[in-house]
């Protein structure tokens, strides 16, 4: 299912729901899902930032809460939907990668902990993050989605649907998230109560992702880093001194940019120790947080190198514009290109990016 507009779900502010943006149809979808009988495979497809990872948040503790409402019991049901809302539900369990992929050895404990019961009622919720990099791991899950324990449900994400991912795709009930418009992006920040210039300046430089628009909502010194990015082919001489002390600059900024995401962190551990008093909530909680935010903090260092090999080949597309000669610029375009697909498979950042501004021509 997909289908962004500008229109917010219909949920209250307080309510999960209300944290998925722009995906109507989907959230349509699920809530009617789950206050039924829903299937116990689904699959969320969409580019990181879309939404679904919130979405697949107040699914899970929709189905989680079935049972408490079914009973009657509406405080329990809004202590499972607030638990799961912030992943601390000891019936939500979340598996991310811990490397480049889905290893086997992770598989396995999927298997293990889909066999375990429940801890609280008779249902639980298996999240599998980033599923577009299952790699050799998805047979070994074949059939533990396609047959799990009664009261199991599944919800896995993907950014996309890899070769590797199909077959178990073919178990799932899949649900498209869209990617996100900047002015779709912008809209929320405005409602959140960023300033209407502000949210459309860093909705721009998101890339589709709603996250990390709140970041740099934050982020006084964005300007600054994005200045820095166009102006390196102006510092540069073609010797290695000026490549390595430009590209040193740029990743002190980069290094800075983690300020906001940290302050965000410090909240989060507030907020979790606060539920552990609120709720007597014990156990890995605090452990998956930790693995969260060192995720959190590994993905906004690759979106910030990406925003700004963005920004220095937007520096090279205007000088072709008025240089009588283009094929300087052309050949720059191509080897920040070239950096950015390296960087993806995680090489050493500072000796590519030296490489890459050698190669750079100067501009005046």
């Amino acid at each position: 299912m997909s289908g962004p507009g500008l229109e917010a779900p219909e949920a209250p502010a307080g309510d999960a729901w209300s944290d998925v943006v722009g995906q109507e149809a989907a959230v349509s979808m699920l809530r009617h899902a789950a206050a039924g009988d829903a299937p116990h495979a689904w699959l969320f497809v969409g580019p990181h930032g879309s939404g679904k990872r919130a979405a697949a948040r107040a699914f899970a503790g929709d189905l989680l809460a079935a049972e408490s409402l079914a009973a009657g019991d509406d405080e329990s049901a809004a202590r499972a939907r607030a638990l799961a809302r912030a992943e601390q539900h000891p019936d939500l369990v979340i598996v991310a990668r811990e490397g480049a992929s889905i290893s086997v050895g992770q598989a396995d404990e999927i298997i293990r902990r889909a066999s375990r019961s429940a801890v609280e009622g008779s249902r639980k919720v298996l999240l599998l993050d980033e599923f577009h990099l299952v790699k050799d791991a998805g047979p070994k899950l074949l059939k533990t989605i396609e047959e799990p324990p009664a009261g199991t449900f599944f919800v896995v994400l993907a950014d996309e649907l890899p070769p590797e991912l199909v077959t178990i795709a073919s178990r799932c009930v899949r649900v498209d998230f869209d990617a996100l418009t900047a002015p779709l992006i912008a809209a929320r920040l405005v409602e959140e109560g960023v300033t209407a210039e502000r949210a459309a300046e860093v909705a721009a430089f998101a890339g589709g992702d709603l996250d990390r628009a709140r970041l740099l909502a934050t982020d006084e010194r964005l300007a600054l880093r994005l200045a820095a990015w166009r102006d390196l082919p102006r510092r540069l001489d073609g010797s290695g001194a000026a490549a390595a002390s430009g590209i040193a600059e740029l990743r002190a900024a980069i290094d800075d940019a983690e300020a906001p995401l940290k302050a965000r962190h410090e909240v989060d551990v507030a907020d979790l120790n606060e539920r552990i008093e609120r709720y007597g909530q014990r156990g890995s909680g605090a452990r998956q947080l930790e693995e969260r935010h060192r995720r959190e903090s590994r993905r906004l260092r690759t979106d910030e190198l990406r925003m700004g090999l963005g920004a220095l080949a937007a520096t090279y597309r205007d000088e072709m514009a008025v240089a009588a000669d283009p094929a300087p610029a052309l050949a720059a375009l191509e080897a920040i290109q070239e950096t950015a697909e390296r960087l993806e498979f995680n090489p050493n950042e500072e000796l590519q990016l030296i490489a890459l501004a050698v190669r750079l021509p100067t501009l005046a």
